[in-house]
């Protein structure tokens, strides 16, 4: 708890068990209240490993619902057990857990409402080891988002997030895909609604047992990527009416 302010970390999880007590013991526990686990049909030993831990809020899908509808329960967990500031963070030690504390003072001395972990601020991201084709993809993606929606940021692809309760309860989360799209609809939510999102630079890491998505759906991410961007901008412009935005 930061202000008064309760903090929750969320962690989506899906075949997490060999980076997930890693991840989990890296976890701030002098400022995080309460840490969420949803696993989302996972095929190895995750929840296992979640409840051995001591995670006491660990959420089983029965079906697999996706990234995306992965975090709708993330959020709605959180947001039921009383957060004002929830941090998602992925349990596969891509990102590092020590970067809660900036991430959640910068929102709960109201600095930003939001607060991204960038990859691509610095020199991190491929030393981190991340394949040029995803930097290269990443860096142009992000650009013509940047055109679009009329901002500056470094990335919007970043798994690394943390919100206000404010935030998450402005937007229409559910109105999102459940696919890896999700992220990129929901900070098009955000921005659409006039939050200002801030950065911070987060180093990363690439290795097995991280998560990642292959070509054909890196390929069909990026495609969701352009729809959401011109769909944010054809609705600011007068010309779409999504309920996306709502």
């Amino acid at each position: 708890m930061i202000n008064g302010k309760k903090i929750v970390v969320v962690l989506p999880a899906y075949n997490a068990g060999q980076t997930l007590e890693q991840t989990y013991n890296e976890i701030p526990f002098d400022i995080v209240d309460e840490v969420v686990l949803v696993d989302d049909r996972s095929r190895d030993n995750t929840v296992e490993v979640a409840r051995q831990i001591g995670i006491k809020h660990v959420i089983e899908h029965e079906q697999n619902k996706g990234y995306g509808g992965n975090q709708k329960t993330c959020y709605d967990t959180a947001l039921k057990l009383g957060g004002d500031i929830v941090i998602m963070l992925h349990p596969d030690y891509q990102y590092t857990p020590k970067l809660i504390h900036s991430m959640a003072y910068l929102i709960a001395n109201e600095v930003f409402p939001v607060v991204m972990g960038s990859r691509i601020l610095g020199n991190g991201a491929l030393k981190g080891g991340m394949p040029l084709i995803k930097y290269i993809s990443n860096r142009g993606l992000t650009l013509i988002q940047n055109i679009l929606i009329n901002q500056k940021l470094s990335e919007y692809h970043t798994g690394y997030r943390a919100f206000s309760k404010e935030v998450l309860t402005a937007i229409d989360y559910h109105a999102n895909s459940d696919d890896f799209v999700f992220d990129n609809q929901m900070i098009s939510q955000i921005i659409y609604k006039g939050f200002p999102v801030g950065e911070i630079t987060c180093p990363t890491k690439y290795f097995k047992e991280a998560s990642s998505i292959n070509l054909s759906r890196s390929t069909v991410y990026a495609f969701g990527v352009l729809g959401t961007s011109l769909t944010h901008f054809f609705n600011k412009m007068g010309i779409l009416k999504s309920k996306r935005y709502k």
